[in-house]
């Protein structure tokens, strides 16, 4: 069973940083085959995507954090994380960790519990 940990949440204020980790169980050499990301839920709305890196490191972001969040990962430790600086209320949400390699003709979908980050004064 494959398990994705969230950890580095937390209370910060408007302007500030945290840095986000999501440490998995997925065996090393498998782990780099996996397209990891972000995502974020905040009250009364819909999961939404933050930032994804491929196992080769081609990032995406969401256009609301362009130029505040680095996604990035390191793939001798299992683990991929989020920088996130500059941050606003409105970035206030649930953050989970996701992981995603598709093999036809199954697809590999794993999720996190989610961590909790909450920007206010």
């Amino acid at each position: 069973q494959v398990q994705l940990v969230e950890s580095g949440g937390g209370l910060v204020q408007p302007g500030g940083s945290l840095r986000l980790s999501c440490a998995t169980s997925i065996s090393g050499s498998i782990f780099s085959l996996y397209a990891m990301g972000w995502y974020r839920q905040a009250p009364g709305k819909e999961r939404e995507l933050v930032a994804t890196i491929t196992g080769g490191g081609t990032t995406n972001y969401a256009d609301s954090v362009k130029g505040r969040f680095t996604i990035s990962r390191d793939n001798a430790k299992n683990t991929v994380y989020l920088q996130m600086n500059s941050l606003k209320p409105e970035d206030t949400a649930v953050y989970y960790c996701n992981a995603k390699y598709q093999y036809l003709p199954k697809m590999y979908d794993y999720w996190g519990q989610g961590t909790q980050v909450t920007v206010s004064s």
